[in-house]
Parts: structure tokens; sequence; C-alpha cells
């Protein structure tokens, strides 16, 4: 994974690779930590930012070196989200996620306000 920027988006095959797991543990653990959200682009392939390829890390490390189950690796990382939220840490993922959730939040009633203008 070095060839690119560190920014750059990575491929599950590239996020694979890196974190020495099959890309089918990557796609199952999608189902289970809702935090996980790679972009899919057409034919629904994905692309992980390095917000998500730092979260797989993370997860991986939780799983397989500190001995968690996936119920308690949720639980430990959606507590230290919703910590983190709470207490303004400055973290960016948590920043990104309050930004987005501002943004669907005006988006909606945008949206409620052309209904009613439109007469849907």
């Amino acid at each position: 994974m070095s060839e690119k920027a560190s920014d750059a988006f990575r491929t599950i095959s590239e996020v694979a690779e890196h974190l020495e797991i099959p890309p089918h543990v990557l796609r199952f653990w999608e189902t289970k930590f809702t935090t996980l959200r790679p972009l899919k682009r057409s034919g629904g392939r994905r692309y992980y930012r390095p917000d998500d390829v730092a979260l797989l890390e993370r997860i991986r490390d939780l799983l397989y070196n500190e001995g968690f189950t996936i119920k308690g690796a949720q639980k430990h990382i959606g507590g230290r989200q919703a910590r983190g939220a709470a207490m303004g840490d400055g973290n960016g993922a948590t920043d990104d996620l309050a930004e987005a959730f501002t943004t669907l939040g005006s988006a909606r009633e945008a949206l409620a306000q052309l209904r009613k203008t439109v007469g849907g």
C-alpha cells in the first residue's frame, strides 16, 4: 500500500493485503460495524478512505490481538465514538460524522419544504 499517497482511497484488495485478511472478512465486518462505510462506485466496487483503513486496523487488533468478540468490539468502538462526540475531542472521524448528520438533517428539511411547495 505504500505506492499511493497516504490520503488516497484504497480498493478492497489493497486493504485486504495490507491487513493480511481475506476480502470477504472485510465485507463481513461492514455488516457488523455500522461506522465502517466505504464508498461504493459502479458495479459495487469499494473504495476505502484512510479513516476506514484506520478503523479496520483497530477492528482487526481488537478481534485478533486483544481477543474481543464481534459484539465486544462493536461496544468498544461504539462507546469510544459516542464519548468522543460528547466530549468534543476534535477527533476528525467523529467531527466528520457529526457534520454529515447535520448536512443530512438540513437536506431532509429542504426536501420537506420542497414537497410542501410542489404539493407532494
